[in-house]
Parts: C-alpha cells; sequence; structure tokens
C-alpha cells in the first residue's frame, strides 16, 4: 500500500496478501496502527499528497491519480477535511501551518 497508493486496495486485497480473513486482518492491523486500515489508507494517500504538493509542481489532477483518486473533485475534498485548506492553497503556503499534523495517523 506504501508503495502502490493508486492502487484500488481493499481491506480484501490487503487481507488476501497477508493470508488472512479480513476480520483478522483488519484486527491486527488496527491494534498496533491505532486505526483501521481504510483509515490508515486515507491518511498515507493524503500525506503523500500534501508531500508532493510541497515538493513538486505536478499538476493537481496528476496528484490526485497518482494518490488513487478518480476525480479532482473527490481528492480536493478529502485533501480539505484532512488539512482543512485546499490543495492549492496548502501548495502557495508551502507546508502544513500546523506542526506535525501531516506527519502522524489521524482516523478521518
Amino acid at each position: 500500500m506504501h508503495t502502490e497508493p493508486a492502487r484500488p486496495w481493499t481491506v480484501a486485497t490487503l487481507a488476501d496478501r497477508a493470508r488472512m480473513s479480513r476480520a483478522t486482518f483488519a484486527h491486527r492491523f488496527a491494534g498496533p496502527i491505532g486505526q483501521p486500515p481504510v483509515g490508515y489508507f486515507t491518511w498515507w494517500r493524503l500525506t503523500t499528497a500534501a508531500r508532493l504538493l510541497r515538493t513538486s509542481d505536478a499538476p493537481l489532477d496528476a496528484i490526485a491519480a497518482g494518490v488513487g483518486y478518480t476525480s479532482t473533485f473527490a481528492f480536493s475534498n478529502a485533501f480539505k477535511r484532512r488539512f482543512d485548506m485546499a490543495p492549492g492553497q496548502y501548495r502557495r503556503a508551502g507546508a502544513d501551518p500546523r506542526p506535525g499534523r501531516d506527519h502522524h495517523p489521524h482516523p478521518d
């Protein structure tokens, strides 16, 4: 999931890779991580997007697609929920103004 954020991961596909049932995988994942797989994966995608916004001049639609969103609109809405600002505003700011906000898993 970390190396392929654009892939349409599900708990079922992750569990299959880990050779576990979905329930067992979700339980074992949530314990040490502190949130369910889908919440963590959303956090990972948006954190990756935030890094790309800070470090590249890639167009917003390319970043959205690169982290697994099928539309810029859906990506922008998810990004705003997580960072309290639009992706373009975040890019112009140069970094997240709230220290540590994009470095730690946070349930969505």
